[in-house]
């Protein structure tokens, strides 16, 4: 598996300390873990003697209140990703829809789940258009529902950026309701924007499976900590599936504290208020072009993609090289928003290359 964040495979090339490897190949939260989540996890260090609670009870209650979705409505995870799979197991489907680029683990949990069953998924891929920003094409993603078992769709999309409304994300999901496709929507990045999550009408919908993350928003990436919400009906399907004590005790003790401090999320639309500004500037600056974001991470393309990746690897920063992602190749980079320090020697080790 290729994925960003492996600043250990660096450090060990690099013979450096793991600190020192500056990474924008994973788009986390660069204010990283909240002082109120901290504290919560020192305070119940004492308690890893005990199973965690399997049912996420009291996570659970905070994660309903602050979506609007009831607790029955819910199952969490150990990072999103497990319950890609729980998902697909669960539901065993014998073809499958999925956008194309998008995050690799969808198409890796169907072919892995082939492989336990033994009879071959049928895998269609939906092309996004670069000239449309890779967004989908509303009309013809729901055409492509018919026949289908299963359907994905990443809004943001990873790694794109791209994003659709509201209102079209619930034509999309009533278009997959009517023609018996169940739609799984991965909505991993949305907390970066302040609106257009269609998790709340899950509970009158079959056939829809909204994704959540706490990871990225909250910079909880090594905790692992994701949730799903479903009509009760697919919950408990998926619940069938699911490993026992797949959440540990500290994790959902660090999740109820991120969702309540509402100070935390203030601070981070601030933050990036400001610093994606100077980051665009940064990117027009060094003749990088890029596609719109709303979110915490840009999709960039150049001619130079490849030689900017190298460069930067041999001098401890990490980028997101877009080669293995299906319809992308290596003139596309993902980079991360990080903070005004890390992103200035980014830019300046950028325009000083070909010095």
């Amino acid at each position: 598996m290729n994925h960003g964040g492996n600043i250990y495979e660096l450090s060990h090339e690099l013979k450096v300390a793991e600190r020192k490897i500056i990474d924008f190949s994973a788009s986390i939260n660069p204010m990283g873990v909240s002082k109120r989540v901290k504290t919560e996890i020192r305070k119940h260090l004492r308690n890893l003697c005990n199973y965690p609670d399997p049912d996420c009870s009291r996570l659970k209650w905070f994660i309903s209140r602050d979506i609007g979705v009831p607790e029955k409505n819910l199952i969490c995870g150990n990072g999103s990703n497990e319950l890609i799979y729980t998902i697909v197991r669960s539901l065993n489907p014998d073809n499958v829809l999925i956008p194309s680029p998008v995050f690799s683990e969808y198409e890796r949990a169907v072919r892995v789940n082939s492989i336990h069953k033994k009879t071959e998924c049928l895998i269609r891929f939906h092309d996004l258009s670069e000239e449309n920003s890779f967004k989908p094409d509303i009309q013809k993603f729901a055409n492509d529902f018919q026949g289908m078992e299963m359907a994905f769709l990443c809004n943001p999309n990873n790694p794109t950026a791209a994003f659709i409304d509201r209102e079209a994300v619930m034509t999309l999901a009533q278009k997959a309701k009517e023609a018996g496709c169940y739609l799984v929507i991965d909505e991993a990045f949305i907390d970066f924007l302040t609106e257009g999550s269609v998790v709340d009408i899950v509970i009158d919908n079959p056939y829809l499976i909204v994704l959540r993350s706490l990871t990225k928003y909250y910079a909880l990436s090594g905790l692992r900590l994701g949730y799903a919400a479903a009509h009760t009906s697919l919950i408990n399907r998926i619940e069938a599936f699911a490993e026992p004590w797949n959440v540990n005790s500290l994790a959902q003790r660090a999740g109820v504290e991120a969702i309540r401090d509402k100070f935390y999320r203030k601070e981070t639309v601030e933050f990036f208020k400001k610093e994606k500004l100077f980051f665009e500037k940064s990117l027009k600056e060094n003749k990088l072009f890029y596609y719109p974001s709303g979110i915490n991470y840009y999709l960039i393309k150049s001619d130079k993609s490849l030689h900017i990746y190298n460069y930067l690897r041999r001098r401890g920063i990490l980028v997101r090289t877009c080669h293995n992602f299906r319809g992308l190749d290596d003139s596309f980079l993902r980079l991360a928003v990080k903070t005004r320090k890390e992103n200035t020697a980014l830019f300046r080790h950028i325009s000083n290359m070909e010095s």
